[in-house]
């Protein structure tokens, strides 16, 4: 597998979040930071391609052997046409959607009664972006990004039915939508195209338990065993630290509204996840991020920078093999 850098897990000290008030990285910058860091590759949101030299961030790329993708979001079609177009002039592999409707947590209750049109729109969209990624050579990925759970990423993955059209996984949002990681991992490995790794630390609640951002391999995913998925079905993976937002994410599975919008889970699959959140949850202790504790730009921006080096430093330490090809 290659290793990337994303932007999303250090919004603050990139520029990127609206209340930071440092400059907004360029995608060259962040190219040249991720060669510094000894990684094989970047993942830039669109806007950034927008508001540079395509030809320049292209021929870095080559120049080094980087990989490039692009991360874009929703379903319309027409949007999704010109972020695709737009990735394969800089010679990117994949673009990233995601498409919302649940609000962070898997909470879906906003969607209630409009839930399967809004799939069905989703599943259009995609056919559509689709055809042009199959035109134009770049894959096409939709996230887990605690909203869709893996039967509805499955299904779209089969009803759609291209090569270029896959799952970006994101390894710590299973447990938003209520599935333990190893078992959501296994069922979308096949129609994998990126990787998002992250990693959460739970807390319990009264309806829950809450998701809240830690550094690789301090937190509850077992990554080791990810990458031997990853290696024995996709050995060429690309993968991108994407460290978790700066909001702890309030999963509430013991809400009596929460499930009537998801497809029915067995006794056995409850008890699975609920195991997995008792044996390696928190009871105690301050879950709020700096971000939540109001304080200044800097101090969270060196929370995200040495979250960000903590995590490299865990997977350099671990078996390269795990990763590395």
């Amino acid at each position: 597998m290659r290793l990337g850098l994303s932007m999303y897990g250090t919004v603050f000290s990139m520029g990127l979040h609206p209340k930071s008030e440092r400059p907004t990285i360029t995608a060259l910058d962040l190219l040249q930071r991720a060669l510094e860091m000894g990684l094989s590759g970047v993942e830039l949101p669109a806007q950034l391609l927008d508001e540079t030299n395509i030809d320049a961030v292209k021929r870095f790329a080559r120049e080094h052997s980087m990989f490039i993708n692009v991360d874009t979001g929703g379903y319309d079609p027409v949007k999704l046409t010109n972020v695709i177009e737009l990735s394969a002039r800089v010679g990117a592999e994949t673009v990233r959607t995601v498409v919302g409707g649940a609000d962070f947590g898997g909470d879906r209750r906003p969607m209630v009664g409009r839930w399967s049109e809004f799939l069905r729109d989703v599943l259009a969209g995609f056919k559509e972006a689709t055809r042009v990624a199959e035109q134009v050579g770049v894959d096409f990925a939709i996230e887990n990004h605690q909203d869709l759970a893996s039967e509805e990423l499955v299904w779209l993955c089969e009803s759609i039915g291209s090569k270029r059209f896959g799952i970006n996984l994101d390894t710590g949002n299973p447990l938003a939508t209520a599935e333990e990681p190893f078992t959501f991992f296994e069922r979308v490995a096949p129609y994998l195209k990126n990787v998002h790794l992250k990693d959460y630390d739970i807390f319990l609640s009264d309806e829950g338990y809450r998701l809240v951002r830690c550094p690789l391999g301090q937190g509850v995913i077992d990554f080791p065993s990810l990458f031997q998925i990853l290696s024995s079905c996709t050995p060429n993976m690309t993968m991108a630290i994407e460290l978790g937002a700066l909001e702890a994410r309030h999963v509430r599975v013991l809400a009596d509204d929460f499930w009537p919008l998801y497809q029915q889970r067995s006794a056995a699959q409850l008890a699975h996840v609920i195991r997995f959140v008792r044996d390696n949850a928190r009871i105690s202790g301050d879950w709020r991020t700096p971000y939540e504790r109001g304080e200044s730009t800097e101090e969270i921006s060196r929370y995200e920078e040495h979250q960000l080096a903590a995590s490299l430093a865990y997977l350099k330490g671990l078996d390269s093999s795990l990763w590395e090809t």
